[in-house]
């Protein structure tokens, strides 16, 4: 990093501003940055034992429990290697990763990467680029056998890859069965008919429960995901057939304009409503349907966890408007990679393909409280994954197994992504309207590509 007036200091002050992680990683990239990531050798190990080694991981916070609780021992048994799990809030670990490099720290060797922050994480030579490594090895890492529809968007930027596929993640409906016996409403499969399911639970439940839990934190991985559901839903895209974006699009509008409607019958209040409150609320039985991460499905089936074990149900999320065919997008997702300050290469290379191989990819995804989804067909497919996420595994597959939404990932995305987000905060809370919110972030997308 070249300019005085911007230390690492500075930097760790950013970190500690609220929406200054989004801001961050954007502007240590632009620090000096030559976007000459170094090369991982096409001949580096996939396996081999790593007696005194120890890894260190800077990982997304939900996650630590895969990696903690269920690959460390695993690791340690196979190769002897030890792991050192760090986590960071997810709205600073693509921050946070791209300056224990560009600080010149270089704590950590295997990074837990958000896919929509790889652009701005190869933009600051964060990341070792693994194209021939994984070209070089493909039978001995199953290529093939990683999921089509996220193998590319999470690893591929560029005709370069920088990473393996780690956390298969998209969004569906989650509803409370017994409130919908209990008050005598179906599990939509429209916006409109999830509106009026919503607003029929509240008014009767009378303050002992809501019909929808939305999630509406002022950050990407939160609110955006909110939107993106329901952009989707309508049949919209965030760019058009040209690649320009179409935050103004009528699916866009239609699809503000219900996170806008659905507020008066939602859990109080949307903006202040977070990954950790939404499930709170939903596994404690006060709220009836959430849209969420599908690995939802394990934590409502623990009984240490959910007191509405077996008594829920999971649904694709709904369509509306002219769009009659449901689709989910690839929503936050990860990868992981190498960090280009690590010195212990060859281990995190084995470390990843290891990670994110079927055994291990099963073992994650199959236990509740991990927060990973499948990357693998082998896993997506299995019986043993279909025994724990019961209810939830047909509307799964339907997902991962078709054409989600990707969301933007060249440097500068969680930038926009942060901007769109702080819009759709301004229409939620009454202070813009719907229009008026799009139109702005249309033009902060339209000036970042022009």
């Amino acid at each position: 990093m070249t300019s005085p007036a911007f230390t690492r200091r500075r930097a760790l002050q950013l970190l500690g501003l609220a929406g200054g992680a989004a801001m961050l990683a954007p502007a240590l990239a632009a620090c000096g940055s030559s976007g000459g990531n170094s090369a991982l050798a096409a001949d580096a190990p996939v396996s081999g034992r790593f007696e005194g080694v120890t890894l260190k991981l800077l990982v997304n916070q939900p996650h630590v429990t895969s990696f903690r609780d269920v690959l460390a021992p695993a690791w340690q048994e196979a190769t002897g290697g030890t792991l050192d799990v760090t986590a960071a809030p997810y709205d600073q670990l693509t921050s946070k990763q791209i300056l224990d490099v560009q600080s010149g720290t270089g704590e950590f060797d295997v990074f837990d990467y958000f896919y929509f922050g790889l652009g701005d994480l190869v933009d600051a030579d964060a990341l070792v680029e693994l194209t021939d490594w994984i070209d070089n090895r493909q039978g001995e890492l199953d290529v093939s056998g990683y999921l089509k529809s996220i193998y590319d968007p999470y690893t591929l930027l560029d005709g370069k890859r920088y990473g393996l596929p780690y956390d298969g993640d998209i969004h569906i409906l989650f509803y409370n069965a017994e409130l919908f016996d209990r008050y005598k409403v179906e599990p939509p499969t429209t916006w409109d008919e999830y509106d009026e399911v919503a607003a029929k639970i509240t008014k009767d439940a009378r303050g002992t429960a809501y019909g929808a839990i939305v999630s509406g934190q002022q950050v990407p991985m939160i609110l955006g995901c909110s939107y993106i559901n329901r952009l989707t839903g309508y049949g919209g895209n965030l760019f058009d057939e040209n690649g320009k974006p179409a935050l103004t699009s009528d699916a866009s509008i239609a699809a503000l304009e219900h996170l806008v409607a659905v507020t008066p019958a939602a859990l109080p209040t949307p903006l202040q409503i977070g990954f950790d409150q939404a499930n709170t609320a939903f596994l404690s039985g006060q709220g009836a349907m959430l849209d969420t991460w599908t690995d939802m499905a394990l934590r409502a089936e623990d009984p240490t966890a959910s007191k509405i074990a077996g008594r829920w149900g999971a649904v694709s999320l709904p369509v509306g408007g002219a769009n009659t065919t449901p689709r989910t997008a690839l929503d936050a997702g990860f990868g992981l990679g190498i960090s280009t300050a690590s010195e212990n290469t060859d281990a995190a290379a084995a470390f990843i393909a290891w990670a994110t191989a079927a055994p291990q990819n099963l073992a994650v995804s199959s236990t509740a409280g991990a927060g990973i989804d499948p990357v693998r067909g082998e896993v997506l497919d299995s019986d043993g994954y279909a025994k724990v996420v019961t209810n939830a595994v047909a509307p799964i597959r339907q997902g991962l197994g078709g054409d989600p939404l990707v969301w933007p990932k060249q440097a500068g995305a969680p930038k926009l992504l942060q901007d769109l987000v702080d819009q759709l905060a301004l229409a939620i809370a009454g202070t813009q309207t719907v229009e008026q919110s799009l139109e702005q972030a249309q033009a902060s997308w339209d000036s970042a590509s022009s």
